[in-house]
């Protein structure tokens, strides 16, 4: 049990090292935070905003859960068949 704890110990201070070591990076970066701005916002848009127009929500349109169970099933057979 002891050894086990000095090795949650030991791995806890790994991590805050790894952490400290990218904070330190990223504080003393420029351009860095703005290519970071940019890629955020691109997954933002391609994530939240871009879901809404190509996968539409077909399953809202049933009641209950029995209903949208047999229409997924019903469209996996038919598009294994074809």
């Amino acid at each position: 049990m002891y050894c086990l704890f000095n090795q949650l110990i030991v791995m806890a201070n790994y991590c805050k090292e790894i952490f400290l070591f990218y904070l330190q990076g990223f504080k003393s970066m420029k351009l860095g935070k703005t290519l970071w701005l940019i890629i955020l916002v691109k997954l933002f848009i391609m994530f939240f905003i871009l879901k809404f127009f190509f996968f539409p929500r077909y399953l809202s349109k049933f009641e209950t859960d029995a209903k949208k169970n047999e229409y997924v099933v019903n469209e996996l057979i038919n598009r294994a068949v074809n």
